[in-house]
C-alpha cells in the first residue's frame, strides 16, 4: 500500500486535487477574512456559498454563458450577506445567532428553487470551465500540474489573495478598515465611517464567499445538487482562524483542509482498507485538531461581534 501512496503519480494527482479542493475554501476563507477585519462575525458563510452555487448554476444553465453565471453567483452570494450586514449593522442582532439562521434558511429556499427549476428532471449539467496550462510551470516535478495547469478562478485567487494582503498592510484605506473591527469606537471618532466601511465589507464577504460556492458548480462539477457545500463554509471560517485573521495565512489553512479532503479521496481510490466513512471524516477531524491546537492563541480582532452602536456606551 505505501508503495502506491510515494509514487510519482499518486502526489501529482494529490497535489492537483488538493488545490481543487482548497479553492473554494479559500474563496469563502477570503471573504470572511474582510469581513472580520471590518468586525462582523458571518457564520452564515456556508448560506453564501450555497446561494452562489446554485445562482452561478441557474445563470450558466438558463443563459449558456459561464461568465453569465459567475457573476449571477457573486450577486446571489453579496444578497445572502447583505441580510446579515442588515441584521448585524443596522440592528444590531446578534451575528451568530442570525448566521446559523442565515444557513438554514438558504438551504431550504436552494432546495426549494432548484426542484422549480429542474421541473422533475433528476440531473442537469453544464459544461464546467476548461483548465489552462502555462508552459514551463506547469512541468516543474509534483507541484507544477496542481498549481500550473488550473482554471481562471484559481489563478484569480492567488492574485486575489496578494491584492488584499497588500490593501491591509500598505495602505491607509486599509489600516482604516483593520481599526474597525479593532476598536469601532475610536475609528468612528478619528472620522471613519464605521457603518458605511462595514456594509462594504459585507458585500466583498458575499461576492468572494459566491465566488466560491460557484466554483464548486462551474469547476469541479457541473451540476448543482442539495447542500452541497457540505460544510465547507463551516470549514472556510475554521481556515480565517487557524490562519491568524490574515489572507496568507488563510490561504494556507485552506490549502491544509483541502489536502485532507484530497488525501482521503486518493485513499479510497487506491483501496485502503478502511471503511469510507472513516475516511470521510478525516478533513472534518483535522479542522477540530488545527483548531485545538489553536486555543490559546487568541488572534481576532478585538470589537469582532459586537455590533457598534454609535452613541452607545
Amino acid at each position: 500500500m505505501l508503495e502506491q501512496i510515494f509514487t510519482v503519480g499518486f502526489l501529482t494527482a494529490f497535489f492537483s486535487a488538493a488545490v481543487r479542493m482548497a479553492v473554494p475554501l479559500a474563496y469563502a476563507g477570503l471573504g470572511e477574512t474582510i469581513s472580520e477585519k471590518g468586525g462582523i462575525l458571518n457564520i452564515g458563510m456556508e448560506g453564501v456559498m450555497l446561494s452562489g452555487a446554485f445562482f452561478s448554476f441557474a445563470g450558466t444553465f438558463f443563459s449558456g454563458s459561464i461568465l453569465i453565471g459567475l457573476l449571477s453567483g457573486m450577486a446571489g452570494g453579496a444578497a445572502v450577506s447583505m441580510i446579515h450586514g442588515i441584521l448585524s449593522i443596522k440592528l444590531s442582532k446578534d451575528q451568530s445567532v442570525s448566521g446559523i439562521a442565515i444557513n438554514i434558511f438558504i438551504m431550504g429556499v436552494t432546495s426549494f428553487l432548484y426542484k422549480l427549476m429542474s421541473g422533475g428532471q433528476s440531473y442537469q449539467q453544464i459544461e464546467p470551465l476548461s483548465r489552462i496550462r502555462i508552459p514551463i510551470l506547469a512541468d516543474i516535478p509534483l507541484i507544477g500540474s496542481a498549481l500550473f495547469h488550473q482554471d481562471m478562478l484559481t489563478y484569480l485567487m492567488y492574485f486575489l489573495v496578494i491584492g488584499v494582503s497588500w490593501f491591509y498592510k500598505r495602505t491607509n484605506k486599509g489600516l482604516s478598515f483593520a481599526a474597525i473591527g479593532e476598536n469601532p469606537r475610536s475609528a468612528d471618532s478619528a472620522g471613519i465611517p464605521v457603518h458605511k466601511y462595514q456594509y462594504i465589507s459585507m458585500i466583498l464577504n458575499g461576492v468572494l464567499g459566491g465566488m466560491g460556492g460557484a466554483y464548486l458548480v462551474l469547476v469541479q462539477v457541473g451540476n448543482f445538487s442539495e447542500n452541497m457545500t457540505s460544510g465547507r463554509g463551516y470549514i472556510a471560517l475554521a481556515a480565517v482562524i487557524l490562519g491568524r485573521y490574515v489572507p496568507a495565512g488563510m490561504l494556507g489553512a485552506a490549502f491544509l483542509f483541502g489536502s485532507a479532503n484530497a488525501l482521503q479521496i486518493r485513499l479510497q481510490a487506491i483501496g485502503v482498507p478502511l471503511p469510507s466513512q472513516a475516511l470521510s471524516m478525516l478533513p472534518y477531524l483535522i479542522t477540530l485538531a488545527a483548531l485545538m491546537g489553536s486555543i490559546g492563541k487568541n488572534h481576532a480582532p478585538e470589537g469582532l461581534g459586537k455590533p457598534y452602536v454609535r452613541g452607545a456606551r
